[in-house]
This record gives structure tokens, sequence and C-alpha cells, in this order.
């Protein structure tokens, strides 16, 4: 050390004295002000200001022009660890290169988003990897791994999961509960972040709005008992925007402010985003928590200890800010390249049957003929809410023109277009780039005196070009109209409606519309502000009051069927593109209602295919849809999430034959909405979600996905040492092609004492085969893996017996199976006479949900609804030489009643305990011995946290 070079500056001492010199150094203030997203600079110590968080799902995101990459489920569908890792080290060093030349852009990334996809309704589908706990911690490892770097020590951007745990659900995001039993969250939810976490490659995770069993995520106890027991590693806990405040305001978990930030800073929060920049609301009452001693300068310093610990593994407090601070790679030709290889690989092909008089429809031959490509998305480049700016652009249609010619290649796409009529004949109008007016039919100027009553507005002009609007309706009655110039009708802030936008976008979307029947028309409602299409003074404009609105009828100039039948009747083959835009109907904020394709679109393949049965339907979204006609009728099916800025290229040489596809569904595609259950049921094992548990017939399986050539799968063997399973699989290439294959390994337990998945994937590879080619492929699945959570003992638990290995192309396509024997350890009965019983860890039940014992720790189970008593099993509890009274520990109101395999029931009232964690002990006569299984069921309102039984 010398006197210019203070200690936390010297690169060659460990980080932990580095960090615990300059915390030292700081004032309390200096520390306090850490504890803010936006965290000033300390002049006098030469730190910069620094602020946690900069959006990185598949990209640099709102920080302006960056390589876009496939969203996440796209990237999960590659099946791809190391591809993915690619993908997280050039996002890595694009965010670098960009902070070098603005210092907004941060380092501290908040990416991936680990949440299973568990319900395809969901409306960030888009932001996860995949239903499954194993691929989704495989592919969030590979992306954290490429985002930190590989330097043994300094990170070159520092990632942090999201959200924690059990988020799912967008509709009351903030004050729903996710009731996640033990087994649910030991074998499910908390594997997806595990994995990451283990492998050193995460700075920290965000806690999710929701609550979970009846408490807020930003409270979670799992933080320090789950997720910092994994790693000896400083964990960063950056709470998600608002969500602070929340716990005050929209949840009423604490009374007041201070009280919510105290409870989250000793919960483990550490970053606080709350209020913008505006750092003085949470540090005031941060302060106030201290001033009422509800929190400690030791909680200060924990939280600031690991902020300031990435801040040194980042490189910011060495001389020369650490070895990636020359980063300067940024939209490279490698960069590009792998965009386009990324789209390619995430693309899955569903189906491909022979068209008529011909083999397979594709690959698409090379050698002439006309291509129709059709549909909404045909000639859309879609970006979601955490896209960076396309720094270059390719539809489906600019891939296929690239590829085969322009004078090919024909589009139609599909929109309805439409005049929209007042009653007095006048039509909305919207010249380029204009504000909206309503012009007359006829030469001659309209009369004020006839729109809407009026008498006080100018004569407006009789041009009544710019009156047919295209018109796309997304679902659920939302539309989009689109002026002549290829502008989307937006709303301004003044109130005016103008043909602005050049798609439908932001946090609040103003571009999107519904038509209200109205006496013999429609209002034309604005969905952004729920607000109706009147004309006032300055124009069309947007107001409240429903009594000015203008009622329109709808002239149909020409339906988007007509069009894409004209385009596919004189094509040899036909693409349509079809699929969602991700800021509409599905997104944060907003869940789906349906899985099924939106009518008119499904009225554009089904005229497509009714022209010409050579037709591909290609469907680019961001989750699955249920298209079971298209499925059995159509001769080639595909999907792609939205690809980036390679889509349509990607898309193109895959339709050639320029790249087999090898994508593979990473999440199960349902049939119908009667599949599902409600959303907010996160009981994966209780109500048969995905491809775990589920016992119907999926429309697509979990890792189903075609190639254009055939594979064989051999030698398949398995073999237990010790604490590993060594499996090994031989897959030949039999087919004509040069393709990936996806091997997937799965086990399944033969005969289990509680239910288990129908099958569990364990490990899978993508591997690169050409024609006549062999490999075999090996692979040490840790023997743990084949176990489950034992709520009798709350222990991870690998059961005895026997256990089947299964490899295959997907879930259902087994193509060879071998049978272990393993020795575990026999799960054995309840020793409830010693432990009692926790409520929560029950074995099967109906009508409850777990809550929240303390505010802090705990669990309790209560009735759904107090109006329904709820049921709890508890299998195979030993009594031992026999018991003779219960003791119940409750809140609320209501009983318990408890019953064995035989005897009578027994119930115990609770009168009002004083709330819901006033817990009383009460007591009554229980006669059991020996094992048994015990059924409690509840009623009222009453909390049930705990039984201990008394010999």
């Amino acid at each position: 050390m010398t006197a210019d070079r203070p200690p936390f500056r010297d690169p060659d001492l460990p980080v932990a004295r580095r960090v615990d010199d300059l915390l030292h150094r700081l004032t309390a203030d200096e520390r306090l002000a850490l504890l803010h997203q936006f965290t000033p600079g300390v002049e006098r110590l030469g730190l910069a200001a620094f602020r946690t968080g900069q959006e990185a799902l598949h990209g640099v995101a709102w920080m302006g022009p960056a390589t876009v990459f496939p969203q996440a489920v796209g990237l999960g569908a590659t099946w791809h660890p190391d591809l993915v890792r690619r993908v997280g080290e050039a996002v890595s060093r694009e965010a670098r290169a960009m902070r070098a030349k603005d210092d907004r852009v941060g380092l501290n990334v908040w990416a991936p988003t680990v949440n299973l996809l568990r319900n395809p309704l969901w409306g960030r589908g888009e932001e996860g990897y995949s239903e499954d706990p194993h691929l989704t911690s495989a592919i969030a490892t590979a992306f954290t791994r490429g985002l930190r770097g590989d330097h043994p020590l300094y990170w070159r951007t520092a990632p942090v999961l999201k959200h924690w745990l059990a988020h799912n659900n967008e509709a009351a995001r903030d004050t729903s509960s996710a009731s996640v039993r033990p087994r649910v969250l030991h074998e499910y939810d908390l594997r997806a972040f595990r994995g990451a976490v283990e492998a050193g490659a995460v700075a920290g995770v965000m806690p999710a709005y929701n609550l979970v069993n009846g408490r807020p995520n930003h409270l979670s106890p799992y933080l320090e008992t789950e997720l910092r027991s994994w790693t000896d590693q400083e964990l960063l806990v950056c709470s998600d925007a608002g969500a602070p405040s929340n716990l005050a305001d929209s949840q009423a978990y604490f009374a007041t402010h201070e009280e919510a930030v105290a409870a989250a800073l000793r919960a483990g929060v550490d970053s606080f985003t709350d209020h913008g920049t505006d750092a003085s609301i949470i540090l005031g009452r941060l302060r106030g928590a201290l001033e009422r001693g509800l929190i400690d300068h030791e909680d200060v310093d924990r939280a600031v200890r690991r902020q300031l610990t990435t801040r040194c593994l980042l490189g910011e407090f060495d001389p020369d800010s650490g070895p990636y601070a020359a980063e300067d790679r940024f939209d490279t030709p490698e960069h590009r390249e792998l965009a386009r290889e990324a789209a390619e690989a995430a693309v899955v092909l569903l189906r491909n049957e022979p068209a008529p008089g011909t083999g397979p429809l594709l690959p698409l031959s090379g050698d002439g003929g006309r291509i129709a490509v059709v549909g909404l998305l045909g000639d859309a480049s879609k970006l979601d809410w955490y896209s960076g700016a396309l720094l270059h652009r390719s539809s489906p249609l600019d891939g296929l023109r690239e590829r085969f010619g322009a004078d090919r290649v024909d589009f139609a796409e599909g929109v309805d277009r439409i005049r929209l009529v007042t009653a007095s004949g006048a039509r909305l109008r919207v010249p380029d780039a204009g504000d909206a007016e309503l012009v007359p039919d006829t030469g001659a100027a309209l009369d004020p005196a006839l729109v809407a009553g009026r008498t006080d507005l100018p004569p407006l002009t009789a041009d009544a070009e710019g009156s047919e609007l295209a018109l796309v309706d997304w679902g659920d009655d939302v539309l989009t109209l689109r002026a002549p110039d290829g502008r989307h009708l937006s709303v301004a802030e003044d109130g005016l409606v103008r043909a602005s936008a050049d798609e439908p976008g932001g946090w609040v979307v103003q571009e999107t519309f519904r038509l209200e029947s109205h006496g013999d028309g429609h209002l034309l409602v604005h969905l952004g502000t729920g607000g109706y299409v009147s004309v006032a003074a300055d124009g069309v404009k947007v107001a409240a009051d429903r009594t000015t609105a203008e009622t329109f009828t709808v002239e149909t100039v020409e339906r988007g069927e007509d069009a894409v039948t004209r385009a596919a009747a004189a094509a040899d083959v036909v693409v349509v593109v079809a699929g969602n835009d991700p800021h509409i109907n599905g997104r944060e904020t907003e869940d789906r209602t349906t899985l099924a394709l939106p009518a008119h679109q499904d009225r554009l393949w089904r005229a497509a295919h009714a022209a010409n049965p050579r037709t591909v339907l290609v469907l680019a979204s961001a989750y699955p849809y249920a298209v079971p006609d298209a499925a059995a009728t159509l001769p080639a099916l595909l999907w792609t999430a939205h690809g980036g800025q390679a889509a349509g290229t990607a898309l193109a040489r895959v339709l050639a034959g320029d790249v087999s596809p090898a994508g593979r569904l990473p999440q199960t595609w349902y049939a119908s909405d009667t599949d599902l259950p409600d959303i907010l049921d996160y009981d994966v094992i209780g109500s048969r979600q995905t491809y775990l548990y589920f016992d119907g017939t999926p429309l697509f399986p979990f890792g189903h996905g075609l190639t254009y050539t055939t594979f064989d799968y051999d030698e398949l063997t398995a073999a237990v040492d010790g604490p590993t399973v060594h499996v090994s699989c031989t897959v030949t290439n039999t087919g004509p092609a040069t393709s990936d294959e996806v091997l997937q390994i799965y086990a399944r337990a033969v005969a289990p004492s509680l239910p288990r998945p129908h099958r569990a994937l364990v490990a899978h590879s993508r591997t690169h085969l050409a024609p006549g080619t062999s490999t075999t492929l090996t692979f040490e699945v840790p023997l743990p893996t084949l176990g489950h959570w034992d709520v009798a003992h709350g222990r991870w638990l690998v059961e005895p017996g026997a256990y089947e290995i299964q490899a295959g192309p997907s879930s259902t396509d087994i193509r060879r199976t071998v049978s272990i024997e393993v020795t575990g350890t026999t799960p054995g009965p309840r020793p409830v006479v010693l432990e009692g019983l926790a409520a929560a860890d029950y074995d099967d039940q109906s009508a409850t949900v777990i809550v929240d014992r303390t505010k802090t720790s705990g669990d309790a189970v209560t009735p759904s609804s107090p109006d329904t008593p709820g049921t709890l099993l508890y299998r195979s509890c030993d009594f031992a030489d026999g018991v003779t009274a219960v003791s119940v520990t409750v809140a609320g109101e209501g009983a318990v009643e408890l019953s064995l395999s035989s005897g009578p029931s027994v119930r115990v009232e609770v009168p009002p305990t004083g709330g819901p964690y006033a817990y009383r002990t009460l007591s009554a006569p229980l006669y059991a011995q020996g094992v048994t299984d015990l059924r409690v069921m509840l009623h009222g309102s009453v909390r049930l946290a705990h039984l201990d039984f008394r010999g």
C-alpha cells in the first residue's frame, strides 16, 4: 500500500480485505446512501456514482441499439448451453463497450429470468427458459457464465437472477400469494435458481412482486436459509422496482414504510429499487427505521458490504478498472453471426408431412416456383419490452426474398382494410404522419353541426384520401389501426389521435383500441387510457366522457383472408407467418386469457390452406398456442420465439434446408385451455402440471422437435457408481441431411411410494452429425437427482429400488430404456410423537392454502375459503406405543377436526384468537397407536401451524 493507493484500491489484496477497508472509510450517511438503486459518488474517496440494474435478457436493453438475440424462451428452445454461453458473453461485451461511451449503462445486469414456465398463460413467459428445472438451470448457468466472463476473479458483468420465487402470474402480481408446498418448493422452484448459484456465475437475485405462502418475496426467509447456503460468495439482493413501497401500500403487510424497509433489509434485501432516481424517499424511511431501532448499523453494513463486493469484482476500485475495462466489441461480425446462429438453433419443426403429390413439404425446393408469404407477422420483426433497439432488421419476408430472390416471393399481409364512418357520413381520415380528422365522402365541406352535435368546430377538409385503415384484431377484441403511410394510430399526451407509431409498444401501449357496440354502430375505445374517440375543436382525440364519443360504422373494403386467398392461389407454396405482438395480450402486467390463436389469424391460415394445400404455418410467438386443427391438417408447422435481428434470415435458411431445424420445445404445448389449471395454482404435483405430471395428451410434448433427417439410438447403458449414475448412449444419423440432434435423458422411479413425475429430464446434449456418422455421448447424473423432498423428515431422499433411465428425442419419444437398482434410504413413517407435525408438511390436500405463520418465518395452513372446509392428509404417522392427546397450534377462528384410519374423529373448537398471527395452543383427547394415516379438516378462518402428540 502507498499513500496515494489505499488498501481498497490494491488489486493484490483479497477482495474481503479491500471491501472492509472501503466500508470503514465511509461515513454512516454515505453507507446508507448505497442502499438505493442509484447511489451517489463519494468524491473524497474517488468513488463514482453507481446503479444496480441493467436489463439484458437477450441483449443490452433500453440504452439504444445493440445486438438483439432471440427471446429467452427461444434460447431455451435451443437446448444448447454452449451456444447460450456465447450469447451471454456477447451481451456482456456489448454492455462493457456501451458503458465506455455512456456511463448510464450498468454492469450489474438483471438477467436472466429463471422463473419456470409452469403455465403457458403467464404474460411474461417469453422471459423464461423452460417449464423444466433441469433445462432452465442448464441454460441459466450457461448464460450467466457468459455474462460473468472467464476470469478467475473479476467479472465482466454481474448477473442477477429474476424473480425469486415461484412467480408465474401478472394478474394481481403484487397482492396474490402462491401456495407452494415443501415438495414443490424443493423439487421444482428452488432448483431453477440453485445450479447457476452453485456454479459461481451469479452475483445475486431479485425477489418477485408476489407473495409466497402469504409472505412477500421481498421478505423471503429462503434468501438466507436456501439461497445464501448454496455458496460462500457474497450475493447481492436487488429489489424489484417499487416493491419496497408495496410492502406498506398495496400489500399492507406493514403499517408504516419504516417497518417495511427495515423488514426487507433484515430479510436480506441489499439494494432498494424505488421511486426512480429519487433516493431521498427510501433513505428517509431507512433513517426513520434506524431512529426507531427497527434496524441497526450492522444491518446497513451487511448490505453495503455485498454491494461493494460486487463493485470490487467488476474492477471498479482497481487503478486500471480491471481486466475488462478495455472491452470494445460491439456489433461485430462475430456477434451478427452469433445472432443468426442462435435464431436458427431456436427454430422448432413441429410437423412435416407429405404435401399432395410430394414427399415432406420442407425443405422448400430451390428450383423455380413462386412463394407467397402471408400473415400479420410476415413482414415484421417484433421486439418485446426487454429488447434493445434493432441495429439490423430481418423479417420473414426479407429473409425469404434474400434467399430465393425477390422476384419469386410475393406478400399479402392479411389485414382487414376498413373505413370508419360516422352517422353523418363522415370518414375518419389520417393523413401521412398527421393528426386524425373527419372528412365527408363528397367534395362539400362537412357541416360541423353534424359532428356530434357540435357547432363550434371549424369546417373540416373535404379530402377523403387516407380514410382507409388497416385493422388487425389481436384477440380479446384488441385492435390496432394503421394509416396508409404504415404508421399506427396512437394517442399522444395531448389526447390527439395521430398516425405516429411504427409499432405498438411502451410500458402503456397507446396504439390499441376496441370497438364497443353502441346503437347502430360502435364506439372506438382507446385501451391505453380507457377513453373514447370523439371530436373536439382541436381535432379527433380521446376523452373520458362517453357522451361526447363519436359513433362509427365499420365499412369493410377488403377482408384479410381475401387478399391471402389470391396470393396463395397464385403461388407454388405458401408460408403463413402468425403469432403475437409481445406488447399485446400477454406481457408484463398482463396474462393471456386463452391458448387459442386469435380468430383473425386463424382465418388467414385456413384461407391460405383452402387456396393452396402446400401451406406452411410458422408460429412466431413468445408462447405456445393451441392449434389442433392446424396440427392435424397442415403439411408443415414450425414455431420460433421472436428471433431478434436475424430472425428472418434464420427462418429462411431453415425453410430452404440450408440448415436442418433442431430446436426443441422447452415447454408443453397443450391442446386446449381445459388442460390447464387456474394460473394461481402453483401445486404442479397436486394439479398435475407440466410434462412431469400432466396426465393428458399434449398437442406437442416437452422436448419435441423434428429435423430433416433421421437418427437411431443404440447402446444405452447406465450404471450407479457411488454418488453418480454414469449414462452413455450412441446416436447415429441415418438420414440424408447433416443436422443437430438433441439427445434427452430422462429418469423414472419404477415403484415410487408417493406421486413422482412420469419422467424427469436429468441430462441432455445437442450434437452435430453428418449423414452416416455416429457419436457416443456420456453423462454423469448426480444420484440425488433421482430423489425427492421427504416431507415426513424434512430432507432430500433417494428411495431404494428400481429406476428407469430413458433416452430419446422428446419426453414422449423414448427410443431406449435401461433399468438400474439404487440402494437408497427407505423413507420410514413420520416420527410424530417425537417431532409433531408441521401443518404444511402434508402429503395431500384439498381446498387449502399455505400462509405465513409470522411475518418473518414459518408456514401455516388455512382453508382456501372460510365457507368451505379444507382437508390435509398425513400418511404413515407413527404413534409408537400410543398417544392420548393432541395439541394444535392455531390462530384465527373456526375448528380443527382430526380423524384416523379407524376410530371416531376429534374436533377442536378454536375461538377467536385475536388475529391471524395470534397463535394459541389448544388440546383435546386423541387415542392412537402404531402407524396410521391422519386426516385433518380445517373449518372457518383457522390457521393451523403445528400439531403435537402426547403419550
